[in-house]
């Protein structure tokens, strides 16, 4: 093992076997493995750790996919379901102008009713009150919607909400990009090919995306490390994720947990892992986020000296991580980032969605 972080510290590019190896190891190998990944961090992007000024647009709770992951979706007719409106909308995005807020961020379950008219109309709704905004969805899963609700193809659905104000795109819904975990996890989303080529179609178009794990459920460090292998690939050929994120899987309230499948989310030996062999292993993806509002400061804390350089948001409430138990998942002030930092020795800079540093 430490031959093979001295390679990669090195120029070594580790392959999806070798990553799922350092994804399994145990003891103070982990705190090694720890170690090289702050080495590459440092040598990648230096000593800024970086958030964006962001809130959530709380869309619907109303899903057509309920997986089995996720505590937050509600079928249509059910008694605590909400679909907010334009005029919900409007309401939000105003506060976030009042808030000095550069991404908004559409949080949503894929609505049924939902069409590519649809999405343009509430993009359009909230780039009209904040047009200095980067409007940031539209996963794969929902594009693939749009585009059956409305008979067209994923193409013109980008070529629509862009047109509309989109300005990057949601690389959610991956979960893991493995269809033997998809089929158990979430059997109504788009399988893996399929959110490869949208994804690949979007940079194509000019688009950028973040990139997304969520891992801790019902899949293996061997399923970690092919996705982790997914997602290089699409990078190599395109270019277009901003960023990669681990999301550690909420388990409370989730119909996985309430089938008896999971007794818990993933342990903290498996973040320090995933968020450490992410850097080691992404040589085309500068950024590595640690999402506090599913890991809680104290872990992201921890994450950001295991090759993480990113806070994620300020993000004002996140309604899908709170419902599956995340007491984490609320506004961040940049005081208390600025706390994190100061105390690694780290410089906090606040950026855009694409990573453009504000002086």
């Amino acid at each position: 093992m430490k031959e093979l972080l001295e390679d990669v510290l090195e120029g070594h590019r580790l392959t999806p076997a070798e990553a799922a190896g350092l994804l399994k190891a145990r003891g103070s190998d982990v705190w090694e493995i720890a170690a090289a990944a702050d080495v590459l961090r440092e040598q990648t992007v230096g000593d800024a750790v970086t958030y964006v000024r962001n809130q959530n647009i709380h869309i619907t709770n109303i899903c057509r996919n309920l997986c089995r992951f996720c505590a937050f979706g509600r079928p249509p007719g059910a008694p605590d379901a909400y679909d907010v409106g334009n005029e919900g909308i409007r309401a939000q995005v105003t506060l976030a102008k009042a808030r000095d807020v550069t991404e908004l961020c559409f949080l949503s379950g894929v609505h049924p009713d939902f069409s590519a008219e649809r999405y343009a109309e509430m993009i359009g709704i909230a780039h009209e009150i904040l047009p200095e905004a980067d409007i940031h969805t539209m996963s794969p899963d929902e594009v693939t919607w749009a585009a059956k609700k409305s008979r067209i193809t994923t193409a013109e659905v980008f070529a629509m909400v862009r047109d509309a104000g989109l300005g990057t795109m949601q690389g959610t819904g991956a979960e893991i990009l493995v269809d033997s975990v998809r089929r158990n996890i979430c059997p109504n989303k788009v399988l893996t090919a399929e959110w490869a080529r949208i994804i690949k179609e979007a940079h194509e178009m000019g688009l950028k995306s973040t990139a997304t794990i969520m891992y801790g459920s019902l899949d293996t460090a061997d399923d970690r490390a092919e996705h982790l292998g997914v997602i290089r690939d699409i990078q190599d050929e395109t270019g277009g994720f901003t960023e990669f994120i681990p999301l550690p899987f909420i388990h409370e309230n989730t119909p996985l947990q309430k089938a008896g499948l999971v007794t818990g989310g993933s342990i903290g030996r498996e973040d320090i892992l995933l968020f450490a062999v992410s850097r080691l292993f992404f040589d085309n993806i500068p950024n590595i986020q640690i999402s506090w509002g599913k890991t809680g400061d104290r872990m992201a804390s921890l994450g950001l000296m295991a090759g993480g350089n990113d806070f994620g948001g300020t993000m004002f409430t996140d309604e899908v991580s709170a419902e599956a138990g995340a007491s984490a998942a609320d506004y961040f002030d940049p005081a208390g980032m600025k706390r994190i930092t100061d105390d690694l020795g780290r410089v906090l800079r606040r950026r855009t969605t694409i990573y453009e540093l504000f002086d």
